[in-house]
């Protein structure tokens, strides 16, 4: 008999989130999904919804338990609007849900874990470049990333 996986989506209220927590569910993975709101586009096809801020260690721990694989999205982002004057609080709040997360996880005994990142990890003359080429992840170093949001 197989047991179906069980997987944790953070920042499954999200754009990126809420669609892979569709396709994860077309592939027949159960599925917690995690945000600090609601999915702002559509009803979730979670099995199972939480309301937790990541920023807090109890709550990674809650959101950690019993699953076999994490997939990491949850994020302190917004426009560039919001990320060009907030860089410390990004930073800030940034780290704090990637640390507690990777470490719950581990206290939790999860056996895999997606954690992916973004075009602003790449130094800003390479994003602006007119001889536009696809980046690859050892054009990220040296690190010179775009703004804070781009350390995560």
């Amino acid at each position: 008999m197989s047991t179906q996986t069980r997987v944790l989506v953070t920042g499954a209220g999200g754009f990126i989130g809420s669609h892979l927590v569709k396709q994860l569910k077309s592939l027949g993975y159960w599925i917690r999904g995690v945000d600090i709101k609601y999915p702002e586009y559509d009803d979730t096809e979670a099995d199972e919804f939480e309301l937790l801020d990541l920023r807090r260690w109890d709550n990674c721990l809650q959101a950690t338990r019993a699953v076999d694989e994490v997939y990491a999205l949850a994020a302190d982002m917004g426009g560039m609007g919001y990320i060009s004057s907030n860089h410390a609080q990004i930073l800030h709040n940034n780290n704090l849900i990637d640390i507690h997360t990777l470490e719950a996880a581990r206290v939790n005994g999860v056996k895999r874990l997606m954690y992916p990142s973004s075009a602003c990890i790449y130094p800003e003359y390479l994003q602006e470049a007119t001889d536009v080429k696809p980046l690859k992840e050892e054009d990220a170093y040296p690190a010179q990333p775009q703004d804070a949001y781009g350390w995560q």
